[in-house]
């Protein structure tokens, strides 16, 4: 499976199941310029909720759709880890970080679709 709409759906579904907040799939496609399909954002309240996000990602991206994780960042100090799938990269954050680096706003120009914490 390499479909990226499928992988974002699973990291979704992860995200949820830890509590992430504020999920935001950004598709990257018509940019033309950009490395990825996707980036998906989400923050937790603690470097732990962090952690548990990632490795909720990690646990279920390879359970159900056996892509390969390409590279992980960030699991030291659990303020922003990054899970790079290829078509799609994840970013988790601690909310400042989030707040601090506005990766929203950077990739401004993007399709951006936010998902509701009740969907």
């Amino acid at each position: 499976m390499g479909n990226s709409v499928d992988l974002v759906d699973c990291i979704t579904e992860a995200i949820r199941e830890k509590k992430g907040k504020e999920i935001v799939n950004m598709n990257l496609v018509r940019l033309g310029y950009a490395m990825c399909d996707n980036f998906i954002l989400c923050h937790g309240d603690s470097t732990t909720q962090v952690s548990a996000i990632a490795e909720s990602i990690e646990n279920k991206v390879k359970e159900l759709t056996h892509v390969h994780l390409a590279h992980r960042e960030g699991t030291e100090h659990a303020r922003w880890i990054l899970l790079d799938y290829g078509s799609v990269v994840v970013h988790v954050f601690i909310k400042e970080a989030r707040d601090y680096y506005r990766l929203e706003e950077l990739w401004g120009d993007a399709d951006i679709n936010i998902f509701n914490e009740e969907e």
